[in-house]
């Protein structure tokens, strides 16, 4: 991986970011109950302007140029989050979109934009927008109408039933699907609910016609531990298994980031890291709507203020960011007793660094989800080994 650096005792240390999420909006207009903005620990999004103002949106622009010239990038991908992104308007994300475009032409490295959305505001004027700068969309989809609304819908007022999003994604994934805006499609984003049947909920997915689908763990810790985690079964990898055969027995018809990575590391270490497992780091830089610059989202379930860093993107440089001392420790010497000596650390990298917190050790433990990412892992390593035919 270009922009880390391994020491001998395997601690792995951010040299670049080449990756920028930046938060156009702070509020959503759903609320899901296991979001990990709104419903978790953190609670700072509540002090910040809704829409990223102009100059922040600028210094960003400016900070984000910076960076791809200090260390000569050739790459860097740009995500428009939130909140809900979407919120900011077609004029907001015109604006920005082009002056991250023109990072393009005044340097050499090559711009990928993209939005994570839930879809409920891709309208056919949006899309023209996101057309304009060939902007991919990612939308959050958790399978069919019964298993997507459980979750992820708008509460109903004086305490009211909630209302389901999934009929306003549906029609935006339409809209997606026609010949003019099929190439803007960047793929699915599924959050795994044990409630739902896992091969229903594949096949709900793949439906679509995704060029791929990624698959999300909840996020929580030991304290706190999402529904059925923790334990001594393994229910996400079950289910997650599950999957996992549906998948390469129907001859792998999408991608699915989580799987394909399990396989490059099972086969050579050549695969990329996913979310929840693998042993570096990814090279992401955070932007709030205000320019606070933080950690990765996920620690907002471990306490209020765990991923702040205290920089602003108004007065801190993204190299002044990598060089707070207080930056979080990665790679495999970073890791616990318990996972550095354990025989598939080198997959999973100890699972995704929220997921080790608690029991008074803060990130001193293997991963809530560490017997589910075992089974997984085991499971795809068996069903891929490369038959002897000796």
């Amino acid at each position: 991986m270009p922009h880390v650096s391994v020491t001998r005792d395997r601690r792995a240390t951010l040299t670049a970011f080449d990756q920028f999420v930046v938060k156009l909006h702070s509020r959503c207009n759903l609320a899901c109950d296991y979001c990990y903005v709104f419903e978790l620990r953190d609670t700072g999004w509540r002090g910040r302007p809704r829409t990223m103002p102009a100059a922040v949106r600028d210094r960003v622009v400016h900070r984000i140029s910076e960076h791809v010239r200090r260390h000569g990038l050739s790459r860097i991908r740009v995500i428009l989050h939130g909140g809900e992104p979407l919120l900011a308007g077609p004029a907001v994300i015109d604006e920005f979109a082009a002056s991250v475009r023109r990072i393009a032409g005044s340097t050499s490295a090559c711009v990928e934009l993209a939005v994570q959305t839930n879809g409920t505001l891709l309208t056919d004027a949006m899309l023209e927008v996101l057309l304009r700068h060939d902007i991919s969309v990612g939308i959050s989809l958790d399978g069919d109408e019964r298993a997507h609304d459980r979750h992820r819908g708008r509460r109903g007022t004086n305490g009211g039933a909630r209302h389901g999003s999934h009929a306003q994604v549906a029609a935006a994934l339409a809209r997606l699907d026609t010949p003019r805006h099929r190439r803007l499609f960047g793929g699915l984003l599924c959050t795994v609910d044990l409630t739902n049947p896992p091969g229903e909920t594949y096949e709900a997915l793949v439906a679509h016609r995704p060029p791929s689908v990624d698959f999300l763990l909840p996020h929580g810790t030991w304290d706190a531990p999402p529904s059925g985690a923790g334990g001594t079964r393994a229910p996400y990898g079950d289910w997650l298994c599950e999957v996992f055969d549906r998948w390469e027995d129907s001859g792998r018809p999408v991608r699915v980031r989580l799987f394909e990575s399990v396989i490059g590391m099972c086969r050579d270490q050549t695969g990329s890291s996913a979310e929840a497992l693998g042993p570096l780091p990814a090279a992401v830089a955070v932007v709030e709507t205000d320019g606070a610059l933080v950690w990765a989202d996920s620690l907002n379930a471990v306490a209020d203020g765990a991923s702040h860093t205290g920089a602003n993107i108004l007065s801190h440089s993204f190299d002044g960011v990598l060089e707070l001392p207080d930056a979080p420790e990665h790679g495999i010497g970073s890791l616990c007793a318990t996972c550095r000596s354990c025989s598939l650390v080198e997959i999973c990298g100890g699972g995704l660094r929220t997921h080790r917190y608690g029991r008074g050790q803060e990130f001193a433990n293997p991963s809530v989800y560490c017997l589910d990412l075992t089974r997984l892992i085991q499971h795809i390593d068996r069903r891929t080994a490369p038959v002897n035919r000796a």
